[in-house]
């Protein structure tokens, strides 16, 4: 069925339209920016600024953006109670996406900045400031500056998609060994979600507010759209039923961005041809991924109109169909696998009114479901040691 959102919320929501008008300046340029060097020491509590930890982090910890805070969180999943918080350490304001890299870095999208943390002696190494104007430093859903976040395959780029509140999003593309931004590509509206193909040719924007995902080309930085709007685009900056994140499908490279529970859009990138599948969990969808055996494990955050759609869930799709919708305690926002593809990590840090700080970790065999209580809004979360990618990118409606 083709929904609207209801009167109150579409009212609510057009407030916010008028605040996103404008372009971003400086885009398609190859400058490049200081990188800032981490902080001074001076932690209080469990957080830390850098000088390493004297604890080691076990393999299989997980590493969570703190949407509420200005911090990451390193998480020990077999832990219950204080012992899951192995401390956190301050990377910038209101941190979104996380990406990592086979060395041991973590890559955190900031309010200020791509901020650099060594997983191995958790502080924070480095802060690249956009070259991007996204206005002052703030918090919240419509913060200025980086959302989505991924790595080039060989860990040369970062590549981040940067929020402008009161215009298009660019996507900056961060040299990890020199540490600073050496290119800006102009994308579209809110880039919720940042995913680069397996051969590294091209990077995946997918733009929240404009309805589309951007395919910039990283051999000549030639960018185009395409429009996923499987609901079309009436309502505009108002409408609920916009695209939030992409996986990339392993067999072929289909881009899949879920919808409603009720539609997949299966994006072919290079024809531009956008397909419909029919899904089942019949609620608003946020965060997706995909298992190497290409299972699709999508977020439900919980009903747009509470009188006809569902709740909260995690919806597990088998390649050819079939799908199994296990219920969530309130609002969640991201799912990342564990390494073996046993365990979904779903993040509760929910952006909207309901979030949790915690994760609900799930059995993806039995559906069991655990709520582990850590973090300050918990968008992102990153499997370190080894595991599946997603996860990687946060939030908005």
């Amino acid at each position: 069925m083709n929904r609207r959102c209801p009167g109150g919320r579409l009212a609510a929501l057009a407030a916010v339209a008028a605040a996103l008008a404008g372009c971003a300046s400086d885009a398609g340029e190859d400058r490049t920016a200081p990188a800032v060097s981490a902080p001074s020491s001076g932690s209080t509590g469990r957080t830390q600024d850098s000088g390493g930890a004297s604890a080691r982090t076990p393999k299989g910890a997980l590493l969570v953006t703190d949407f509420g805070s200005d911090t990451v969180t390193f998480v020990d999943p077999a832990g219950r109670g204080d012992a899951a918080d192995l401390g956190s350490v301050r990377v910038g304001s209101a941190p979104y996406g996380i990406a990592l890299g086979e060395d041991g870095t973590a890559w955190v999208a900031t309010a200020e900045g791509v901020a650099a943390v060594d997983t191995r002696t958790r502080e924070r190494t480095a802060l690249v400031p956009y070259r991007t104007d996204t206005g002052p430093v703030t918090t919240g859903e419509y913060r200025g500056g980086g959302m989505g976040i991924a790595l080039s395959p060989d860990g040369s780029h970062v590549y981040v998609g940067v929020n402008v509140p009161d215009g298009e999003g660019t996507l900056e593309v961060v040299d990890t060994g020199r540490r600073e931004v050496t290119r800006v590509v102009p994308v579209g509206r809110r880039p919720f979600d940042v995913d680069v193909s397996r051969d590294g040719r091209h990077v995946y924007a997918t733009n929240h507010d404009s309805f589309n995902v951007t395919v910039v080309d990283t051999g000549d930085w030639a960018a185009r759209r395409i429009e996923v709007a499987p609901y079309g685009t009436e309502g505009g900056l108002g409408s609920w039923l916009k695209p939030h994140y992409t996986a990339v499908r392993p067999s072929d490279g289909a881009l899949l961005l879920p919808f409603e529970g009720e539609r997949l859009a299966v994006v072919d990138p290079g024809t531009g041809r956008v397909r419909v599948e029919e899904m089942t969990a019949n609620t608003h969808q946020h965060g997706v991924t995909a298992g190497a055996d290409g299972t699709l494990y999508v977020v439900g955050t919980g009903p747009i109109d509470p009188s006809e759609d569902d709740g909260p869930s995690l919806t597990v799709r088998t390649p050819d169909g079939d799908e199994r919708v296990i219920p969530l305690d309130g609002p969640h926002e991201t799912v990342t696998l564990s390494a073996d593809g046993r365990t979904a990590y779903v993040s509760g840090g929910f952006t909207r009114d309901g979030y949790w700080n915690g994760l609900s970790v799930v059995d993806v065999g039995t559906g069991g479901v655990t709520r582990l209580p850590v973090g300050e809004r918990p968008l992102a979360v990153a499997v370190l040691g080894g595991g599946e990618s997603g996860g990687a990118a946060a939030t908005g409606s």
